[in-house]
Protein backbone atom coordinates (compact mmCIF):
# COMPACT_ATOMS: atom_id res chain seq x y z
CA UNK A 1 0.00 0.00 0.00
CA UNK A 2 0.96 3.56 -0.84
CA UNK A 3 2.22 5.75 2.39
CA UNK A 4 -0.81 8.01 1.67
CA UNK A 5 -3.17 5.35 2.58
CA UNK A 6 -1.28 4.00 5.15
CA UNK A 7 -0.94 7.71 6.92
CA UNK A 8 -4.66 8.38 5.98
CA UNK A 9 -5.61 5.16 7.75
CA UNK A 10 -3.78 6.14 10.83
CA UNK A 11 -4.93 9.86 11.13
CA UNK A 12 -8.75 8.26 10.88
CA UNK A 13 -7.83 5.40 13.83
CA UNK A 14 -6.26 8.61 15.78
CA UNK A 15 -9.23 10.92 15.39
CA UNK A 16 -11.74 8.94 16.26
CA UNK A 17 -9.87 7.26 19.38
CA UNK A 18 -9.34 3.81 18.68
CA UNK A 19 -5.16 4.13 18.42
CA UNK A 20 -3.40 6.94 20.85
CA UNK A 21 0.50 8.46 19.06
CA UNK A 22 3.20 7.86 22.40
CA UNK A 23 6.17 10.34 21.54
CA UNK A 24 9.22 8.64 20.45
CA UNK A 25 7.68 5.22 20.84
CA UNK A 26 4.56 4.60 18.12
CA UNK A 27 1.29 4.27 17.70
CA UNK A 28 -1.03 2.00 20.28
CA UNK A 29 -4.31 0.66 20.47
CA UNK A 30 -6.22 2.67 23.29
CA UNK A 31 -7.15 0.49 26.31
CA UNK A 32 -10.64 1.94 26.62
CA UNK A 33 -12.14 3.78 22.92
CA UNK A 34 -15.11 6.27 23.28
CA UNK A 35 -18.14 4.16 23.18
CA UNK A 36 -18.87 6.05 19.75
CA UNK A 37 -16.16 5.38 16.96
CA UNK A 38 -18.83 5.84 13.95
CA UNK A 39 -16.32 6.61 11.01
CA UNK A 40 -19.31 8.82 9.20
CA UNK A 41 -17.97 11.63 7.69
CA UNK A 42 -14.11 10.08 7.81
CA UNK A 43 -14.37 8.57 4.29
CA UNK A 44 -12.50 11.23 2.59
CA UNK A 45 -8.96 12.05 3.82
CA UNK A 46 -7.05 15.03 2.33
CA UNK A 47 -4.73 12.56 0.15
CA UNK A 48 -7.48 10.90 -1.34
CA UNK A 49 -9.64 14.54 -2.10
CA UNK A 50 -6.37 16.05 -3.51
CA UNK A 51 -5.58 13.02 -5.86
CA UNK A 52 -9.84 13.38 -6.95
CA UNK A 53 -9.39 17.35 -7.52
CA UNK A 54 -5.92 16.28 -9.63
CA UNK A 55 -7.82 14.24 -12.02
CA UNK A 56 -10.72 16.90 -12.63
CA UNK A 57 -9.50 20.01 -11.93
CA UNK A 58 -6.47 19.02 -14.63
CA UNK A 59 -9.47 18.82 -17.05
CA UNK A 60 -11.24 21.44 -15.72
CA UNK A 61 -8.27 23.51 -16.50
CA UNK A 62 -7.80 22.29 -20.07
CA UNK A 63 -11.45 23.57 -21.17
CA UNK A 64 -11.22 26.81 -19.26
CA UNK A 65 -8.17 27.93 -21.18
CA UNK A 66 -10.29 27.51 -24.15
CA UNK A 67 -12.70 30.23 -23.02
CA UNK A 68 -11.77 32.06 -20.47
CA UNK A 69 -12.15 35.99 -20.62
CA UNK A 70 -9.51 38.81 -20.25
CA UNK A 71 -11.88 39.38 -17.28
CA UNK A 72 -11.54 36.10 -15.73
CA UNK A 73 -7.89 36.53 -16.04
CA UNK A 74 -7.39 39.94 -14.51
CA UNK A 75 -9.45 38.05 -11.07
CA UNK A 76 -7.09 34.95 -11.47
CA UNK A 77 -4.33 37.58 -11.24
CA UNK A 78 -5.85 39.27 -8.10
CA UNK A 79 -6.12 36.63 -6.43
CA UNK A 80 -2.79 35.71 -6.30
CA UNK A 81 -2.20 38.56 -4.82
CA UNK A 82 -4.67 37.95 -2.25
CA UNK A 83 -3.31 34.57 -1.41
CA UNK A 84 0.00 35.91 -1.27
CA UNK A 85 -1.23 38.47 1.33
CA UNK A 86 -3.17 35.98 3.14
CA UNK A 87 0.11 33.59 3.71
CA UNK A 88 1.89 36.68 5.14
CA UNK A 89 -0.88 36.99 7.53
CA UNK A 90 -0.99 33.45 8.34
CA UNK A 91 -4.97 33.67 7.24
CA UNK A 92 -6.84 30.14 8.12
CA UNK A 93 -9.14 29.14 5.15
CA UNK A 94 -7.46 29.43 1.99
CA UNK A 95 -10.36 31.35 0.87
CA UNK A 96 -8.30 33.29 -1.74
CA UNK A 97 -7.18 29.84 -3.24
CA UNK A 98 -10.42 28.32 -3.24
CA UNK A 99 -11.66 31.39 -5.17
CA UNK A 100 -9.07 30.97 -7.76
CA UNK A 101 -9.71 27.67 -8.17
CA UNK A 102 -13.92 28.19 -8.62
CA UNK A 103 -13.20 31.40 -10.84
CA UNK A 104 -11.27 29.10 -12.63
CA UNK A 105 -13.89 26.52 -12.80
CA UNK A 106 -16.75 29.27 -13.86
CA UNK A 107 -14.02 29.57 -17.10
CA UNK A 108 -15.46 26.87 -18.83
CA UNK A 109 -18.65 27.95 -18.80
CA UNK A 110 -20.53 24.74 -17.23
CA UNK A 111 -22.19 24.77 -14.41
CA UNK A 112 -21.74 21.06 -13.66
CA UNK A 113 -18.47 21.35 -14.05
CA UNK A 114 -18.50 24.28 -10.96
CA UNK A 115 -20.73 21.69 -8.47
CA UNK A 116 -18.05 19.39 -8.92
CA UNK A 117 -15.04 22.04 -7.97
CA UNK A 118 -17.01 23.33 -5.50
CA UNK A 119 -18.23 20.14 -3.65
CA UNK A 120 -14.72 18.75 -3.79
CA UNK A 121 -13.34 22.07 -2.19
CA UNK A 122 -16.47 21.89 0.34
CA UNK A 123 -15.27 18.51 1.04
CA UNK A 124 -11.70 19.77 2.30
CA UNK A 125 -13.64 20.77 5.78
CA UNK A 126 -17.19 19.47 5.78
CA UNK A 127 -14.99 15.89 6.63
CA UNK A 128 -13.17 15.42 10.12
CA UNK A 129 -10.43 13.15 8.95
CA UNK A 130 -9.39 15.90 5.77
CA UNK A 131 -9.76 18.92 7.95
CA UNK A 132 -7.73 17.41 10.85
CA UNK A 133 -4.65 16.65 8.09
CA UNK A 134 -5.33 19.87 6.74
CA UNK A 135 -4.63 21.50 10.22
CA UNK A 136 -1.48 19.51 10.44
CA UNK A 137 -0.40 20.65 7.55
CA UNK A 138 -0.97 24.29 8.48
CA UNK A 139 0.38 23.80 11.79
CA UNK A 140 3.31 22.46 9.82
CA UNK A 141 3.78 25.60 7.74
CA UNK A 142 2.46 24.42 4.23
CA UNK A 143 0.21 27.68 2.75
CA UNK A 144 -0.92 28.05 -0.48
CA UNK A 145 2.02 28.06 -3.49
CA UNK A 146 1.69 31.37 -5.38
CA UNK A 147 4.32 30.44 -7.61
CA UNK A 148 2.54 27.70 -8.90
CA UNK A 149 -0.72 29.56 -9.74
CA UNK A 150 1.70 31.98 -11.36
CA UNK A 151 1.91 28.74 -14.09
CA UNK A 152 -1.62 27.82 -14.43
CA UNK A 153 -2.21 31.25 -15.04
CA UNK A 154 0.35 31.86 -17.73
CA UNK A 155 -1.37 28.55 -19.85
CA UNK A 156 -4.45 29.80 -19.59
CA UNK A 157 -3.12 33.14 -20.97
CA UNK A 158 -2.04 31.68 -23.60
CA UNK A 159 -4.90 29.53 -24.10
CA UNK A 160 -2.89 26.54 -23.94
CA UNK A 161 -5.05 23.38 -22.82
CA UNK A 162 -2.21 21.38 -23.14
CA UNK A 163 -0.05 23.80 -20.91
CA UNK A 164 -2.97 24.54 -18.46
CA UNK A 165 -3.73 21.09 -17.82
CA UNK A 166 -0.01 19.84 -17.05
CA UNK A 167 0.24 23.08 -14.67
CA UNK A 168 -2.89 21.89 -12.64
CA UNK A 169 -2.24 18.42 -12.26
CA UNK A 170 1.89 19.42 -11.21
CA UNK A 171 0.31 22.60 -8.81
CA UNK A 172 -2.15 19.51 -7.07
CA UNK A 173 0.54 16.41 -7.30
CA UNK A 174 2.81 19.18 -5.29
CA UNK A 175 0.19 19.41 -2.69
CA UNK A 176 0.00 15.61 -2.23
CA UNK A 177 3.71 15.86 -1.43
CA UNK A 178 3.45 18.70 0.70
CA UNK A 179 0.88 16.41 2.81
CA UNK A 180 2.73 13.44 2.89
CA UNK A 181 5.63 15.77 4.22
CA UNK A 182 4.28 17.97 6.42
CA UNK A 183 2.65 14.67 8.38
CA UNK A 184 5.71 13.06 8.47
CA UNK A 185 7.54 16.38 9.89
CA UNK A 186 4.63 16.33 12.31
CA UNK A 187 5.57 12.81 13.60
CA UNK A 188 8.97 13.70 13.90
CA UNK A 189 8.89 16.98 16.13
CA UNK A 190 6.73 15.29 18.16
CA UNK A 191 9.35 12.29 18.88
CA UNK A 192 11.93 14.96 19.38
CA UNK A 193 9.63 16.76 21.74
CA UNK A 194 9.38 13.49 23.86
CA UNK A 195 12.86 13.13 23.64
CA UNK A 196 13.52 16.60 25.34
CA UNK A 197 11.11 15.65 28.03
CA UNK A 198 13.28 12.53 28.80
CA UNK A 199 16.40 14.31 28.76
CA UNK A 200 15.31 16.99 30.98
CA UNK A 201 13.94 14.16 32.94
CA UNK A 202 17.02 12.41 33.13
CA UNK A 203 19.05 15.56 33.80
CA UNK A 204 17.21 16.48 36.74
CA UNK A 205 17.61 12.34 38.36
CA UNK A 206 21.56 13.03 37.81
CA UNK A 207 21.59 15.81 39.28
CA UNK A 208 19.86 14.51 42.63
Amino acid sequence: MSRPTIREALIALEVTGLVRSRHGSGIYVVDNPPADTSPTGLDIGAFELTEARRLFEGETAALAALSITDDELARLETLIGDMERENQQNVVGEHADREFHLVLARATANSAIVGVVESLWDARYSSPLCAHMLERARRAGVQPRTEEHLVILAALRERDPAAARSAMRDHLARVIDGLLEATETDTIERARAEVEVKRSELARRVAV
